[in-house]
């Protein structure tokens, strides 16, 4: 049996009695399928359970385009050799594992590993992102790297992302890290700003296998009554929005509002009361009067000359059929 593999890796060349030696080395193709993998997945990436690869062996057919998929222990079986255990390996490791293995078989064997399909290193990216689901990493990634990869985070996207990561792989590299209350997990928050302008590059830190990526929804105020566009607006990362910036967002005060009798309805408790706030718009407009910070769940209502005396139920309903909220809350 070994003989007749020999055959595809060695050729005797009679010239003057003298016997010439062509293995695998003096053929191309084992650098060109080389080039082909990248970099980091031949050196950084490491195989893991439910990953596929793909082995090449020059001048052997059973190798030829062979995929196998690796086991929950680690183990892929293979022509020839049999089950190879490859899990924990990055590729060149694994390359060298199965070399091994086959010069039993083979004069000199180089076989090429490539991944046919990433299943190994799930992370989970759940919440106010594009696309939430399950990532499969592809060397190593940074947070930004998964946002991205995950659609990018929706304009509701809260200030805070929190990372949770199981004890096994290390801690989260955060100043607020800390432990849940079973001990067995790492949870952290990184400040959303931060991440993205860069302000602290320490904030995009390297994603595990198995971490769990949470971008929650930010908490909303409310604008309606006499504006151009009323609706529900996500609270900025230092968690409030003032009047001002709030009759922005709705971009502007209608024709017949009357600004000086406007309201801030406010959550009292479980919510189901709420106080009742005099909000002077068009003093805070001229100036004359100081801006009011919003706060979560909170009812700007500008009502019109005609209905300035109407009250929360009266704000509550307009609220519930603004279609503009369903934007945020997609």
């Amino acid at each position: 049996m070994r003989g007749s593999y020999l055959r595809w890796h060695v050729l005797l060349l009679s010239l003057g009695g003298m016997a010439t030696i062509v293995t695998a080395k003096d053929d191309p193709a084992p650098a060109a399928a080389s080039a082909a993998s990248s970099a980091a997945e031949r050196s950084l990436y490491h195989l893991g359970p439910g990953d596929e690869i793909r082995v090449q062996q020059p001048y052997a057919e059973e190798f030829d385009g062979k995929v196998a998929r690796i086991d929950a222990a680690g183990f892929a079986t293979l022509p020839l050799v049999g089950k190879v255990h490859v899990g924990g390996l990055t590729v060149e490791q694994a390359e060298s594992q199965l070399a091994s293995r086959l010069s039993d078989f083979l004069l000199k064997p180089q076989p090429i590993i490539s991944i046919a399909e990433y299943r190994s290193q799930p992370v989970s990216v759940v919440g106010a992102v594009n696309t939430p689901g399950v990532i499969q990493l592809q060397g190593s990634k940074t947070l930004l790297e998964v946002l991205s990869l995950a659609g990018g985070l929706r304009p509701d996207a809260g200030g805070e992302i929190e990372i949770t990561r199981h004890l096994a792989n290390g801690r989260v590299p955060a100043n607020d890290e800390k432990l849940d209350a079973s001990g067995q997990f790492s949870i952290a928050a990184i400040q959303t700003t931060k991440l993205i302008n860069g302000s602290n590059p320490g904030a995009n830190i390297v994603i595990c296998p198995d971490d769990v990526v949470s971008v929650p929804r930010a908490e909303l105020i409310y604008v309606t009554g006499e504006v151009h566009k009323p609706g529900g607006f996500p609270l900025n990362s230092g968690g409030g929005i003032s009047v001002l910036q709030a009759v922005s967002l709705a971009e502007g005060l209608g024709p017949q509002a009357s600004a000086k009798n406007a309201k801030v309805f406010r959550p009292r408790g479980d919510g189901a009361e709420k106080d009742e706030i005099p909000i002077n718009v068009a003093g805070i407009l001229s100036g004359k009067t100081p801006d009011f910070n919003l706060k979560a769940g909170d009812i700007l209502f500008v009502p019109d000359s005609v209905s300035k005396k109407a009250g929360v139920r009266a704000a509550e309903a307009a609220v519930q059929t603004l279609t503009g909220i369903m934007i945020w809350r997609r």
